[in-house]
């Protein structure tokens, strides 16, 4: 087993998802997984391979049907938290202490609330953290992202890759280590596309923040990414699939 030269952030082995609608049955395999601070991570394939299943389980609102270890090490200096034994004792209350405080996530839709201002929008998870106002901080990432004469605008009056900037701040807003995004350039042009990417990219480097993204998209971060997973697809029997996410060389 090879060793990365930075403790990851999130590790997650011998894990599986198993899902049942009807007669059908779908199973994700995730051998090996490892994302390390700082790091863009792609995940990539067609619909129906699992990025959805696996980022769900990453942003700890999907509880894995089986796993051997699955860690992570939020402080750098501190003991990793052992996520399998909080899924296993029932632990919710730890796991959406660790949702709120360390986790920031970015939808394809952008999810921001009509009813309250860019502004507002942004400020909401710290609010909910409980952190001070973000201020100077809001306004110097707003300038970086391009949406400093946007934050008294209501979420309706921006364009599509406006949303998806405004949503991608305020994931970022309340200092979580770990972003994970949903095919987060899946409603803009490809070269909106390509900008978001890059954004994700140096705020990744430049703030020591793990970004998972989903993308259906490879050609979109094959440049950007600092590691891919993606997966292989097993029909198993007639009404059972099976999927294995690896990490592509």
């Amino acid at each position: 087993m090879t060793t990365d030269p930075v403790a990851p952030l999130a590790l997650m082995q011998g894990a599986s998802k198993r899902r049942a609608q009807g007669e059908s049955v779908f199973e994700l395999q995730v051998p090996d997984l490892r994302i390390a601070p700082g790091e863009l991570v792609a995940v990539a394939g067609d619909s129906g391979c699992g990025k959805s299943t696996l980022l769900d389980m990453l942003a700890l609102v999907m509880e894995p049907t089986r796993m051997e270890r699955f860690e992570m090490r939020f402080d750098p200096d501190g003991a990793p938290v052992d996520v399998r034994s909080l899924w296993l004792s029932s632990g919710e209350t730890a796991l959406a202490a660790l949702r709120r405080d360390y986790l920031g996530y970015v939808l394809q839709t952008g999810g921001l609330l009509p009813f309250l201002d860019v502004a507002a929008n942004i400020g909401l998870p710290s609010r909910i953290k409980g952190l001070p106002e973000p201020g100077a901080a809001l306004d110097a990432l707003a300038e970086r992202l391009g949406l400093a004469g946007c934050l008294r605008r209501m979420p309706d009056a921006l364009s599509i890759g406006q949303r998806q900037r405004v949503a991608i701040l305020r994931a970022l807003m309340h200092q979580p280590r770990l972003v994970l995004a949903d095919e987060p350039t899946a409603a803009v042009d490809k070269a909106r596309a390509g900008r978001i990417m890059a954004d994700f990219h140096a705020l990744a480097r430049e703030r020591s923040v793990a970004v998972v993204v989903v993308t259906h998209d490879l050609d979109l971060v094959r440049s950007l990414a600092d590691k891919t997973y993606g997966f292989l697809m097993e029909r198993v029997s007639e009404h059972e699939t099976r999927s294995l996410c690896f990490l592509e060389t």
